[in-house]
């Protein structure tokens, strides 16, 4: 907006879109019910979210490029679109390759949405309070997430078809699109030539932007592969029974839920670059000390603990880099979610580990990608 005053009427059905970008983390869901429904081993269950994510790799630029011509706004509401498709498929038609295709669609629509989301988020709210409402959108992102292994059980028991949920998510995309297409949002234009995929991939050349986008890279490559991963881990290494190890994960997205609300709050009084230190290192901690868990109780805290750690560090990165490259915004943000690719790559690596040794050697993957974390943190803070 122009004037950068707060609306409410503006701000509410951006905030919804990212309650609807929470669909992907139905990759865990996802997961453990393909394994089990279609005898899949681990390597070959963790296509799904490599279904879902490869598309953030390969589509994340050109949709950039190409919202710098139609409009965020314009972008949102395909990305929506798409997304309602991806999971009102496998509804219908349920196997294993439709499954893929849907959350293949699942994953375009969801692309689009992150790429487009989060600008248009900082176009419809005040400059000295961005960092504050990326933290909250999260927070509405982990709503969605959290809800969704309660209600795909709910739907199982009360109904005999976990799958209802995809439905009703479906309906809620769509309900998405129509209010945001009836609010009119005034953008803010990019100045001088527009972006091109060459405009995008140069600004990799920046140290400073390539380490922030493989920050994101590795961050979203633990959190979905926490998610995909976590139920075997709770059955297999703690002994946990098959349905409650399933629901810890909502305890990871309880975590994130509050812990972006929290950000949210204290981003107005703490600096976004000594958040991100603080962060990274509970992260690290918190993720290495579930390695070692010894029983089912302290796992679960571990499972919430990491989820709160970590909730802060997208927002943090994403808004630290655009800050200090304003006018590079969509170009910025068409990289920062093609990283988010690493929930595409990183899963199946935990996968093949994990077939090859243990469940507890594959964990040992997003240890290394917290450590990256903590050095990025350190790095941001001495740039800014």
């Amino acid at each position: 907006m122009s004037t950068k005053k707060l609306s409410i009427s503006y701000v509410t059905p951006v905030l919804i879109s990212f309650f609807v970008m929470s669909f992907c983390d139905l990759v865990g869901i996802g997961v453990d019910n393909a394994k089990a429904d279609f005898e899949l081993s681990n390597t070959l269950a963790q296509l799904i979210p490599l279904a879902v994510f490869a598309w953030f790799f390969i589509l994340s630029v050109p949709v950039g490029i190409l919202q710098d011509r139609i409009g965020k706004q314009n972008m949102l509401n395909i990305g929506m679109i798409l997304t309602a498709f991806g999971l009102i498929l496998p509804f219908f038609i349920y196997s294993f390759p439709t499954l893929l295709v849907g959350f293949a669609l699942l994953g375009i629509g969801n692309t689009i949405i992150q790429v487009s989301a989060n600008p248009l988020l900082v176009d419809v709210v005040p400059t000295n309070r961005t960092s504050s409402f990326l933290s909250f959108s999260q927070f509405v992102k982990a709503v969605g997430s959290m809800v969704a292994p309660y209600l795909a059980t709910f739907f199982a028991v009360r109904f005999g078809d976990w799958k209802i949920l995809f439905l009703v998510f479906g309906g809620i995309s769509i309900l998405s699109v129509v209010w945001l297409n009836f609010t009119k949002i005034e953008e803010t234009q990019s100045e001088g030539k527009k972006a091109t995929i060459g405009s995008c991939l140069k600004l990799l050349n920046v140290k400073y932007i390539a380490l922030m986008v493989l920050g994101i890279f590795f961050l979203v490559g633990i959190d979905v592969g926490i998610n995909s991963s976590s139920g075997q881990f709770l059955m297999e290494k703690v002994g946990m029974d098959a349905e409650p190890a399933m629901q810890g994960r909502s305890l990871y997205f309880f975590g994130k839920m509050l812990g972006t609300f929290a950000g949210a709050l204290l981003l107005t009084r703490i600096s976004s670059t000594k958040f991100l230190i603080g962060s990274a290192i509970a992260t690290l901690a918190t993720i290495l000390a579930f390695i070692v868990s010894p029983a089912p109780l302290i796992a679960l805290v571990l499972m919430f603990s990491m989820g709160l750690a970590s909730s802060n560090i997208f927002p943090l990165i994403y808004s630290i880099t655009v800050k200090k490259y304003a006018n590079r915004a969509n170009e910025i943000s068409g990289l920062m979610i093609m990283a988010v690719s690493g929930g595409a790559f990183i899963p199946p690596i935990v996968g093949k580990i994990t077939d090859t040794f243990n469940i507890a050697a594959g964990m040992y993957v997003f240890v290394v990608g917290a450590i990256f974390l903590l050095f990025l943190s350190f790095y941001s803070s001495k740039k800014n």
